[in-house]
């Protein structure tokens, strides 16, 4: 349901593939009175997703994985980035905590055996809608790694296991460039003590 204190002029669909394009003529509220002048904006629509950050409290290490991506094809380094298991919720009735299970088992090989929220965030609100809900998974490294992903899918996903401190050093030197796995290793710094005694680790 659209917010009062926006009024809809018109909305069309631009392109209609594999993402979805709308434009939208609209008006809102200011913050000072009134309303703003009518205003053209376009917005991509994915859908929205679920990630998460697999962490192994016994090893204290993450599970990562690396795979091209075209959104990085023109930046500086390479466009095979460091990230985390994520996901497309591509079903109405689907929980992003399910797409995240799944997803760990379908690009990481693991299975999430405990889940914590971390956190909802807007992509990039400025022109998508996409919000990606974020968590922290329990699971069991050992025997992790090498290559996974679904061939109908055409994924080529290259999985790490790498010790914490490791990937916080990695974060640090802004080899980790993607923003799921910025904010949950962040998230897990932070939380470090917490969750390994959540998970029986002191």
């Amino acid at each position: 349901m659209t917010d009062p204190r926006v009024q809809i002029l018109d909305k069309t669909v631009c392109y209609d593939g594999f993402f979805r394009i709308e434009r939208y003529r609209l008006r809102h509220e200011l913050f000072q009175g009134g309303w703003s002048r009518e205003l053209t904006r376009e917005l991509f629509e994915r859908g929205h997703a679920a990630a998460v950050l697999p962490y192994d409290p016994i090893l204290d290490a993450v599970v990562l994985i690396e795979q091209f991506r075209i959104g990085a094809l023109e930046a500086p380094g390479d466009p095979w980035l460091i990230e985390i298991v994520a996901g497309v919720i591509d079903h109405p009735d689907e929980t992003p905590e399910e797409v995240v299970r799944r997803e760990a088992v379908e690009e990481a090989d693991c299975t999430i055996q405990d889940i914590v929220p971390i956190c909802d965030y807007f992509v990039s609100p400025g022109g998508t809608s996409e919000c990606i809900s974020l968590f922290c998974g329990k699971v069991d490294a050992a025997g992790v790694g090498g290559v996974c992903g679904l061939e109908e899918e055409a994924e080529d996903i290259r999985v790490i296991v790498v010790p914490f401190p490791e990937a916080i050093a990695q974060l640090q030197a802004g080899n980790i460039r993607s923003a799921a796995p910025i904010i949950a290793l962040q998230w897990l710094q932070l939380n470090h003590d917490q969750i390994r005694a959540r998970w029986g680790v002191t």
